[in-house]
């Protein structure tokens, strides 16, 4: 079995910065990939940033391109999420999610619990 337990969110301004942070831990042969997702009120859950464990390639959401870094501590199976000039359309629940593959290649989805961004004055 896999975990992964997210913190570092909480309340913010518009304008400040947050850093979030994910640590994957049991049973890993090879993560492929670690990012995050978030939901809004209402809304499907949506793709934020993605960073893959070979080459570190990263994708992110237009929304949030120039604003959010995401990084990874491959040694440690932990992912970082840094988000500046956050606005209030960020407000959401953001989701880990690790794609874990097993000693035959075959590929896993895991999602953290989530932890609630509140963007607001």
């Amino acid at each position: 079995q896999v975990q992964l337990v997210e913190s570092g969110g909480g309340l913010v301004q518009p304008g400040g910065s947050l850093r979030m942070s994910c640590a994957a831990s049991g049973s890993i042969f090879r993560i492929a990939s670690m990012g995050w997702y978030r939901q809004a009120p209402g809304k499907e859950r949506e793709l934020v940033a993605t960073i893959t464990t070979n080459r570190g390639r990263t994708n992110y959401a237009d929304s949030v391109k120039g604003r959010f870094t995401v990084s990874r501590d491959n040694a440690k199976n932990i992912v970082y999420l840094q988000m500046n000039s956050l606005e209030p359309e960020d407000t959401a629940v953001y989701y880990c999610h690790a794609e874990i593959l097993d000693a035959v290649w075959r590929s896993y989805n895991y999602w953290g619990q989530g932890t609630q961004v509140t963007v607001s004055s």
